[in-house]
């Protein structure tokens, strides 16, 4: 007896959850069903230029009071000043409205664009990929961490440097996501000096200017 009232009770569990979520659907009902949070489906908010009393123009949407202090500074490229909300490829790495990778650094690369990268480079990238870019740092050396990459290889050198933001941005295998903790225009000063690295191994007296090669020692 017990068997069997144990099957009828599940199966009108069984039929209640079928019916509750195939019973009704696409009818229509009437009686509005019962808001727990009624806040959350009503919101108590501003249409943008929408009549207002409150403002003496009569609108809801505002200007900026004087002197607001923007919440974010753009960052200085080479065409010009970019914000980090817009669809850039100073924010995206990427040629805008295609998924290609920009070829080329947007920033201004300068002695002080070098300087600041060597200093996030050291801090985010020396620990697994060696100050020298090696691939030879310290959780390699102790932490037995072997996959880590040689910065010089070919296949990293021919890459774009929109590519190297990418992956700087987002990680890849065991690489974490540098882009919530690092800047967008640290990453582009990081690659920067990346590229200086890459030059200092790679480069010969062939790639110098006329004057430079009576400066070396």
């Amino acid at each position: 007896m017990r068997v069997i009232i144990s099957i009828l009770l599940v199966g009108a569990a069984i039929g209640a959850a079928v019916f509750g979520m195939l019973g009704l659907q696409g009818s229509l009902m009437r009686k509005p069903p019962f808001e727990l949070f009624p806040d959350m489906d009503r919101q108590a908010k501003l249409r943008p230029q929408a009549p207002f009393h409150f403002f003496t123009n009569g609108i809801t949407s505002q200007l900026p009071p004087f002197g607001t202090v923007a919440r974010s500074q753009p960052i200085e490229t080479a065409n010009g000043a970019v914000y980090r909300f817009e669809d850039s490829p100073v924010n995206t790495g990427r040629i805008t409205d295609t998924t290609n990778f920009v070829e080329t650094n947007p920033l201004i690369v300068d002695a002080a664009l070098l300087a600041r990268g060597r200093e996030r480079f050291d801090i985010y990238c020396a620990p697994c990929h060696g100050r020298t870019g090696d691939g030879n740092g310290i959780t390699k050396k102790i932490g037995g961490m072997l996959a880590v990459a040689n910065l010089h290889d070919k296949r990293i050198v021919e890459m774009t440097d929109g590519e190297i933001f990418n992956t700087v941005t987002y990680g890849k295998g065991l690489m974490g996501a540098a882009g919530p903790l690092v800047p967008t225009e640290d990453r582009w000063a990081v690659i920067a000096y990346l590229r200086a690295l890459q030059i200092s191994w790679l480069g010969t007296t062939n790639d110098l200017t006329a004057v430079s090669p009576a400066t070396l020692k």
